[in-house]
C-alpha cells in the first residue's frame, strides 16, 4: 500500500491553517469578553476574520459556489478554531445576550459572520428556543448559496430533533419558490444522524425524512437534487430496509416516465445500499438521463403549480424579536 503525496496546494493550506490557528482561537476567546456589546462583538469578529483571510481560498470558494455573496475568504478549519475558542471561553457562561449578537451578525455583509452566528443559534435553540428559531428561519429565507444552506442545516436539524413538531415547518419548505430553502430540507435530513447519534438515528427520523424526500424528488434544480441524494445516503444508515424500498419504488416511477431528475438522485444514493440492491436498481434506470430544461416532476412542484405562484411557497412572516 502506498500513501499519496500531498499536493503543493494542500501542503500550503495545511501550513497556513497551522500557522494561524492560535490567532483564530485567541480571536474566539477575545470575543467572549464582548458579549454585552453586540456592535463591538461584530466589529472585532470582522477585523479578526479579515486578518485570517486567504485570497487563494476566497477564489476557490467563488469558483465552487458561483454567485456566493461577500466573503473574507477564511478557511473552514480557522472558522472552527474561532468557534472553539469562543465555546471554551463561554462554557460556563449563560447565553443571555447571544440572541442580539446573532441578530447583529446575520446583518453583516460577509457570510463568515453568518456562519459564526449559526453556531450561536445552535446553542440558543436549547436556551431561547422560539426566538432562535425565528432567526434560523430568517437566515434560511435569505440564503443564496449551498455553503450557507448546508451550514444552516446543523442548527435547524438540532431544533427539529429537540422539538419534533418542527418537522411540519420543514414540510412547508418543500413548496418554497427558493431552491435554497428546498435544498435546506435535504441538507437538514442528511445532517440529522450526525447531530445526535441516538435521536438522529431513530426510526421516526427515517420515516419523516423519506416522506419529505418523496415530496421533493423530481425537483429540477441540481442544488436540490444533490442534497436529496445526500439525504438518502444518510437515511440508508438509519433504516436501510426502508430506504431500499423507497428507492425501488422511485426507480419504478422514473423508469415508467423516463424521469431524469428522479433517476439522477436515485443513482447518486445507491452507493449506500447493499451491492445487489444497488445493482438491481441501477439496471432499472439504464439509459435514463437528465435533460436540460425538463420541468420538475416532484409532488411538491405539482401541488405548488396548482395553487399558483407562492401561495404555499411564501412562509408566514415571523413575529419581531422581543
Amino acid at each position: 500500500m502506498t500513501t499519496a503525496t500531498p499536493s503543493p496546494v494542500t501542503e500550503r493550506a495545511a501550513a497556513l491553517v497551522a500557522d494561524r490557528r492560535p490567532a483564530a482561537e485567541a480571536l474566539g476567546r477575545g470575543l467572549a469578553e464582548l458579549v454585552a456589546d453586540p456592535p463591538a462583538f461584530a466589529a472585532a469578529l470582522h477585523d479578526g476574520l479579515a486578518a485570517l483571510a486567504d485570497p487563494e481560498y476566497l477564489e476557490g470558494e467563488r469558483r465552487i459556489a458561483p454567485g456566493i455573496g461577500d466573503l473574507h475568504g477564511v478557511r473552514w478549519p480557522l472558522i472552527e478554531a474561532v468557534r472553539r475558542g469562543f465555546r471554551e471561553a463561554t462554557r460556563r457562561e449563560r447565553s443571555s445576550g447571544w440572541l442580539e449578537i446573532a441578530d447583529r451578525l446575520l446583518r453583516e455583509r460577509e457570510l463568515e459572520a453568518h456562519w459564526f452566528a449559526f453556531g450561536l443559534l445552535e446553542r440558543l435553540v436549547d436556551d431561547d428556543t422560539e426566538r432562535a428559531w425565528q432567526l434560523l428561519r430568517r437566515a434560511s429565507r435569505g440564503a443564496g448559496d449551498w455553503i450557507t444552506v448546508d451550514s444552516l442545516a446543523h442548527p435547524v436539524g438540532k431544533g427539529v430533533l429537540d422539538e419534533p413538531y418542527r418537522w411540519a415547518e420543514l414540510e412547508q419548505l418543500v413548496y418554497s419558490p427558493s431552491r435554497w430553502e428546498r435544498r435546506l430540507v435535504g441538507s437538514t435530513i442528511a445532517t440529522m444522524p450526525f447531530i445526535d447519534r441516538r435521536r438522529g438515528r431513530l426510526p421516526d427520523v427515517a420515516a419523516h425524512g423519506l416522506g419529505l424526500i418523496g415530496d421533493l424528488i423530481g425537483d429540477d434544480e441540481p442544488d436540490v437534487q444533490k442534497a436529496l441524494a445526500w439525504a438518502l445516503r444518510s437515511m440508508a444508515g438509519v433504516d436501510r430496509e426502508a430506504t431500499t424500498a423507497f428507492l425501488d419504488a422511485e426507480a419504478e416511477r422514473a423508469a415508467l416516465s423516463a424521469d431524469g431528475h428522479r433517476a439522477w438522485v436515485i443513482r447518486d444514493a445507491l452507493v449506500k445500499l447493499d451491492a445487489a440492491d444497488g445493482d438491481r436498481i441501477r439496471a432499472r434506470l439504464d439509459g435514463i438521463r437528465r435533460r436540460g430544461g425538463a420541468p420538475a416532476t416532484s409532488r411538491a412542484a405539482g401541488i405548488a403549480s396548482r395553487f399558483g405562484d407562492g401561495i404555499l411557497g411564501r412562509p408566514v412572516p415571523e413575529p419581531p424579536l422581543t
